[in-house]
């Protein structure tokens, strides 16, 4: 996603974390403790992380979730998605990828 980062978007994936292998629900957890919204593609087990957290009212800086599309579809909808929600919107919000076409 180099090319949200070209754009001044403050990326860290999964792997420069050190995180590849890692549950789920550890990835919300670190990614609720730094402030940092989820994207991933796993959207059926971040979906249920989300209702989960929120139902035991732990909270977390958002989840986006996406169907694998091609790098430029997903950095253009990615965009639109920032433009629109601030990150304090973002918090404890579930915002599916395919709806910012």
């Amino acid at each position: 996603m180099a090319a949200l980062g070209a754009r001044n978007v403050d990326i860290l994936s999964a792997h420069v974390a050190g995180f590849i292998s890692v549950p789920d629900e550890r990835h919300l957890r670190f990614a609720a403790e730094q402030g940092r919204v989820v994207f991933t593609f796993n959207t059926r087990d971040f979906a249920r992380l989300h209702y989960q957290w929120l139902s035991g009212s732990q909270h977390h800086a958002g989840i986006i979730v996406s169907d694998q599309l091609h790098v430029g579809q997903l950095v253009r909808r990615l965009l639109k998605l920032i433009d629109a929600l601030s990150a304090r919107e973002m918090i404890d919000r579930l915002e599916f990828l395919g709806s910012w076409k």
